[in-house]
């Protein structure tokens, strides 16, 4: 989803030399390949948007995994890149590397500052891990590598899973099942008041192309929208653009995850980028993504 909405901001920017594999055809896990890859391609600047990602079920079930190919991913882009010389670098993190309770809105600085969120401690540490290796090359050896952290996201190719997806689309998903079924209810996850902020994953591109053409500072950035809403409010929308007319139930003995995780998006807006899809017009469009991919 990241990487095709990276690809497409491109085109529209005008830039036609890209270099561009899917995972079926470049595993970034393993060394040598990546080696390999760098060593033909010689990329001059490098989205390294790549990464195994979830929701809360997927991230606590696959510890292990999330932490492991995530960081396997990252020390071999992050380190080919240094070996050839590439002009410039742009990391993507995940809003998920700031302390469970973290003040509101989440300011870059708050990074390291309190305890994980227990469920996807593992993804974020592999992020932060990738976020201070861009800055121990840029000490090191003077390389031009930048980290964003996007809030959530979701658009077009989108992750539909019904175990492994994140709450967003799993609830397009369940909604437009619910619909076609005819099933009276249904059941979310948790309380429904987490608050959560959703950006459109081509204004994510968008501000990635942004930020290589316009930031080279050493500390990381935030990407989101600066607003957000309730689990419970996200699904009665999710409910309308789809028109799924059953009632929505929560389980409350299921977890909640982390209250509240608002990016402050300030520094970004000060650097001039701001977001310009709105979450019903995204979440519309996403949905007649799905309806197109997923459907017959």
């Amino acid at each position: 989803m990241v990487g095709s909405a990276i690809v497409r901001s491109l085109e529209k920017a005008g830039y036609t030399h890209l270099v561009k594999r899917t995972s079926a055809e470049l595993d970034l896990r393993n060394q040598a390949d990546v080696a390999a890859f760098f060593a033909e391609e010689k990329p001059e600047y490098v989205f390294l948007a790549a990464a195994k990602v979830g929701g809360i079920i997927a991230n606590n079930t696959y510890r292990a995994d999330f932490i492991y190919e995530n960081i396997a991913i990252q020390t071999n882009v992050i380190h080919q890149s240094y070996v050839h010389a590439v002009k410039k670098l742009l990391f993507l993190g995940s809003s998920c590397i700031y302390p469970k309770l973290a003040p509101q809105p989440l300011k870059e600085d708050y990074l390291l500052t309190g305890t994980l969120e227990p469920t996807n401690e593992p993804y974020a540490i592999a992020k932060i891990a990738g976020i201070k290796m861009c800055e121990a090359y840029r000490a090191q050896y003077g390389c031009n590598f930048i980290a964003a952290m996007p809030t959530n996201l979701y658009g077009i190719n989108d992750n539909y899973h019904p175990q492994n997806s994140h709450v967003l689309p799993a609830l397009i998903r369940r909604f437009h099942e619910a619909k076609e079924q005819g099933l009276p209810e249904v059941t979310i996850w948790g309380t429904g008041s987490p608050l959560r902020e959703f950006l459109y994953a081509d204004d994510l591109g968008e501000a990635c192309v942004f930020l290589m053409e316009n930031y080279n500072e050493e500390q990381f950035i935030n990407i989101g929208v600066g607003e957000d809403l309730s689990i419970k409010q996200l699904a009665e929308m999710i409910k309308d653009i789809v028109g799924y007319h059953g009632t929505v139930k929560f389980d409350t003995t299921k977890p909640d995850g982390t209250p509240r995780k608002l990016m402050d998006v300030s520094k970004l807006h000060r650097l001039g980028w701001k977001h310009r899809t709105s979450l019903k017009v995204g979440i519309a469009l996403a949905y007649q993504d799905y309806l197109a991919k997923y459907t017959v």
